[in-house]
């Protein structure tokens, strides 16, 4: 009787230790802070510090935005206006809803010439917001209705939304030198407002040039809701994938590329995977000229490595023209995704940095996947070392030359060995990058001339 309580007890302080240390999890794997219409522009890219690139002209480049904002998808539920979500809810709306949002840089009377040189400054005198003012729903993409949610006796009408999202996609390749779309798709535990300003925020640093789209699924900016937060990245993975499939289909986007964050990695590797089996009778040149994915960015990813792997051998990396994964040991949110789970996750460096030969066989072997450590990275620890995309100006300096200019690891100034197949940063490597920027394109030689002087 005495032995049954002594387990009685230590069951329930392992029960307790467990709920807190899941606790502590939810409050580091929030992939923002709290849940705000509102956010600060991140660190400048050292890319853009160095005098390497300035992305913008001397006019007004949102000005030439033919929708004035910044596209977005979500799947959310809309808001009747009477909570405090202005536009959409923390609550699933099953269908896509596509639409503009307005976006606020700076303060009011700021003038164009004072944010651009407040933008690319990498140490700033102060904060630079950025805010959500007002959205414009077009409507729900028709791809998007199941048998579950489509409305009776829906006519021809319900193409227009989808029609009037592709004209505005179109409007802008147009005028850009990039006839690329751009989708970010964030993480957990944030509201609608949030992905809008980090894309908004993105496509700031790309000089506004070709199209970004925010993409919203309905994560939930609530503690407990990380499990629940799981079916839902499931069930929007098949709306993503019908976006995808419906731009390529009705846009003269050369490249569509795709930027996944955090749980929001799940959504674009789920999505992946259904366009991998969904093609899989075709062959890889036919798919990836139907679908035309460009670059894949994974970071910090929270999904699951081994289910990864099973991906692989579905052939989830013939879509894209390749799939790059940003790797840290410094992720304290990840670690403890990889506690709760007792599975290894995607954004993780492998224990011990030894990786199995199966995988130092592929990375080897194929161009399509590249592994990068930025364990070492300036500020790629700051915080819980889980937003370094944005907090780093390396990692950010390398995520946005590669949506620029198409540059390969090696040609960005990074290295491996035959011992290490994973990508790392050298030290140099800004001035690497810089030179090659410059080699490309000679007319950045004068920017660069003028920031050593």
């Amino acid at each position: 009787m005495h032995t049954d309580k002594i387990r009685c007890r230590f069951s329930l302080l392992y029960l307790l230790l467990g709920l807190y240390s899941v606790l502590i999890l939810f409050s580091l794997t929030a992939c923002a802070g709290k849940p705000l219409n509102k956010i600060y522009l991140m660190p400048a890219p050292d890319i853009y510090d160095a005098g390497a690139i300035d992305p913008f002209t001397d006019s007004n480049p949102i000005e030439a935005i033919p929708y004035e904002g910044i596209l977005y998808a979500t799947d959310r539920q809309p808001s009747n206006g009477e909570g405090k979500e202005p536009f959409y809810l923390n609550q699933r709306g099953f269908v896509l809803r596509l639409g503009v949002g307005k976006i606020e840089l700076g303060e009011e009377n700021m003038t164009w010439q004072e944010a651009r040189e407040i933008s690319l400054l990498k140490n700033r005198p102060g904060n630079y917001p950025l805010k959500v003012t007002d959205i414009k729903e077009l409507g729900i993409l028709a791809d998007s209705y199941t048998v579950f949610t489509r409305p009776p006796g829906l006519g021809a009408e319900a193409l227009e939304p989808g029609k009037s999202y592709a004209e505005k996609v179109n409007q802008k390749l147009a005028v850009s030198k990039r006839k690329d779309i751009y989708i970010y798709v964030h993480g957990y535990k944030v509201v609608f407002e949030n992905p809008l300003l980090v894309a908004a925020e993105l496509w700031h640093f790309l000089g506004y040039d070709g199209v970004f789209i925010a993409y919203a699924w309905p994560a939930t900016p609530k503690k407990l809701a990380y499990f629940s937060d799981l079916e839902t990245a499931a069930m929007s993975s098949f709306n993503l994938q019908t976006l995808l499939e419906y731009l390529a289909r009705e846009t003269d986007a050369k490249n569509i590329h795709i930027i996944g964050y955090s749980a929001g990695t799940r959504v674009v590797i789920n999505a992946l995977g259904q366009l991998a089996l969904k093609y899989q009778d075709e062959s890889k040149d036919d798919f990836r000229e139907k679908l035309r994915i460009g670059h894949v960015i994974l970071t910090a990813s929270d999904f699951d490595r081994q289910i990864f792997g099973s991906l692989i051998n579905a052939g989830i990396l013939d879509l894209p023209k390749d799939t790059t994964v940003y790797l840290s040991e410094l992720d304290s949110a990840l670690s403890l995704s990889r506690w709760v789970f007792r599975r290894e996750r995607l954004g993780q460096m492998w224990k011990d940095r030894k990786l199995p030969e199966e995988v130092i066989k592929l990375l080897w072997q194929t161009d399509d996947l590249v592994l990068i450590d930025v364990t070492d990275v300036e500020k790629a620890a700051a915080g819980n070392g889980h937003a370094y995309f944005r907090n780093s100006p390396w990692v950010s300096s390398d995520i946005l030359s590669t949506l620029m200019y198409d540059l390969t690891p090696a040609e960005r100034g990074l290295y491996n060995s035959q011992e290490w197949p994973i990508w790392q940063f050298p030290s140099d490597y800004i001035s690497k990058l810089t030179d090659k920027l410059v080699e490309r394109n000679p007319a950045l030689a004068p920017l660069k001339e003028q920031k050593k002087e």
